[in-house]
C-alpha cells in the first residue's frame, strides 16, 4: 500500500493555513508540525492580528507543539512551513532541535540561508516542496496589498 503521508500531502495542510493567513490580511505563510504521520500543531502568520513581529507561523507552531508534547525539544519532529523561515524562526528552530524542516518558497532576501543562520546539525533540510504554489500565493497576496 503507497504511504500518502508524504512531504506534498502535509505541506497542502500547510498551504491551507498559508490560506487563513491571507484571508485575515497576514503575510500568507502557514506551518504545521507532523510526528509519526501525526499533525500535532498547525499555525499561520499572526503578526498583525496580535501586533507582534514574532508572531509568525513557525513560532505559533513550535510553541503548540512543545505544549502537545509536553516538553521545548521537537525531536522526532517535522515542520513544514510554506516559506523558508527567516534568522529569528530559524534560531528558535534550531533551540528547538527540530529533526526535519521542509519548506516551500524560498526567501532569497530575509531567509535564513541567505542571513547565514545555521540550524542544529541533526535537522534534516528539504526546500522547494509545492514551492510554486507557495510562491503564487505570496504574489498574489502582494499584488492586491499594491491595488
Amino acid at each position: 500500500m503507497e504511504n500518502i503521508f508524504t512531504d506534498e500531502y502535509f505541506m497542502k495542510k500547510a498551504l491551507q493555513e498559508a490560506e487563513l493567513a491571507f484571508e485575515k490580511g497576514e503575510v500568507p505563510v502557514g506551518a504545521i508540525v507532523v510526528i509519526d504521520n501525526k499533525i500535532i500543531a498547525r499555525s499561520h502568520n499572526l503578526t498583525e492580528l496580535l501586533n507582534d513581529v514574532t508572531a509568525h507561523a513557525e513560532m505559533q507552531s513550535i510553541t503548540a507543539a512543545a505544549n502537545f508534547l509536553g516538553g521545548k525539544y521537537l525531536i522526532g519532529c517535522t515542520l513544514y512551513v510554506t516559506l523558508e523561515p527567516c534568522q529569528m524562526c530559524a534560531g528558535a528552530l534550531y533551540w528547538s532541535q527540530i529533526s526535519k524542516i521542509v519548506f516551500g518558497a524560498s526567501d532569497e532576501h530575509r531567509g535564513f540561508e541567505k542571513m547565514g543562520t545555521q540550524l542544529h546539525p541533526k535537522t534534516v533540510l528539504v526546500r522547494g516542496v509545492l514551492a510554486n504554489e507557495a510562491s503564487e500565493l505570496m504574489k498574489r497576496f502582494f499584488a492586491e496589498r499594491r491595488k
